[in-house]
């Protein structure tokens, strides 16, 4: 990452100049000699940390400029006061060089593992195919924090004898425990999901590989893992889904006309998460709900569904995407809901958010 590119908004990187420009007023006058040097010394510093090298110098050569024409102008030019004072603009100035060369040595080591965490991803948690059957597919993981392009959220669309099925899950808890979950639960999808006859055997495979792994897994998450999740099958003409929910925020069914209200397909019994068997409790049966042309299907982790505004409030996508369509698109519909918990939080959250959107395609009249 150079320098220069980080996300500062455009008044920030403008601090360095305005630091010079008051420094240089300052020294000019004040009735005291050089009472504007650490300004000009903080933007030094200043521009060495937000600006490229190429900036840093030039914001150096106009402070060294400055300085001298001063010193000029107060007759201490060629006396020990004037070149300890060039003296110490200079060394100033070398400080910003060197904290620019730390922040690019640094930016470059980030990039390196910011591809190699790209990279990994892409290897767990790959893009789902765009096109299976009547279905378009879209989907979007955003990590609470840009650095962390991974977490415990997780989604999958696959081909299956049985139809089309999918999952979206979100493991307990973040780093290193949360992704290994994911690696195993996202295998344990691909291999189960060809195989399981039903929603309901496909999850009870699922749970035992959970189980089966979690003595390989941190102390925390033998103890208090459990993983939410959504297992979805589409009926192969694409006009059905059937909705099996393990603890997870319910799905979200989109108008394709834009007109009518945005649904939440919320189970008649709820089901406990992968992970709790234990308990003793029975596992419900899948919910079906029909599907038209158009009907765009949003699956989606808690990080949506918890944001807060500035009062507190939760988001919530019924409310919030009404009348917002017709979405064309799942990568529409993905889009939206997006950049409108953006404006609702106003800022940074607190938990990863994936989504996961699947649109039954219109045929061409005739």
């Amino acid at each position: 990452m150079a320098v220069g590119s980080t996300q500062w908004p455009w008044y920030v990187r403008l601090t360095p100049a305005v630091l010079v420009v008051a420094g240089l007023v300052w020294d000019a006058l004040a009735p005291a000699d050089y009472w504007g040097d650490p300004m000009l010394a903080a933007a030094a510093v200043v521009a060495g940390a937000l600006l490229s090298l190429r900036y840093t110098l030039l914001i150096g050569a106009v402070i060294i400029v400055g300085v001298l024409a001063l010193t000029v102008r107060d007759g201490t030019l060629g006396h020990v006061s004037g070149y300890l004072e060039l003296a110490n603009t200079l060394f100033a100035i070398l400080i910003g060089i060197g904290v620019n060369r730390v922040v690019a040595r640094h930016g470059k080591q980030l990039d390196v593992v910011r591809s190699v965490a790209e990279a990994a991803q892409r290897a767990v948690l790959p893009d789902p195919p765009q096109r299976i059957g009547e279905l378009a597919v879209a989907a979007c993981y955003r990590a609470a924090q840009t650095e962390a392009l991974i977490g415990g959220d997780a989604y999958a669309v696959q081909r299956t004898p049985y139809g089309t099925r999918m999952l979206i899950a979100d493991v307990r808890g973040k780093g290193l425990g949360a992704v290994g979950s994911v690696s195993v639960l996202l295998g344990a999808f691909r291999e189960a999901a060809e195989q399981a006859a039903d929603l309901a055997e496909l999850a009870d495979r699922l749970e035992h590989a959970v189980l089966r792994e979690a003595p390989d897994l941190t102390e925390e998450y033998r103890m208090e893992g459990f993983i939410t999740a959504l297992l979805g099958e589409f009926a192969p003409a694409g006009d059905q889904v059937r909705l099996l929910n393990c603890g997870h925020p319910a799905a979200y069914l989109l108008p394709g006309d834009g007109c009518g209200r945005v649904r939440a397909l919320e189970p008649r019994e709820p089901g406990l998460p992968l992970g709790m068997s234990g308990l003793g409790l029975s596992r419900r049966g899948p919910d079906g709900w029909p599907l038209a042309p158009g009907d765009t299907l949003l699956l989606l982790t808690d990080g949506v569904t918890e944001a807060r505004d500035g009062a507190g409030t939760f988001y919530d996508p019924r409310t919030r995407l009404t009348g917002r369509g017709p979405f064309i698109r799942p990568q529409d519909a993905i889009d939206t809901l997006i950049r409108d918990v953006e404006e609702w939080t106003g800022g940074p959250r607190d938990d990863d958010m994936a989504v996961l959107a699947v649109t039954r395609r219109r045929r061409p009249p005739g």
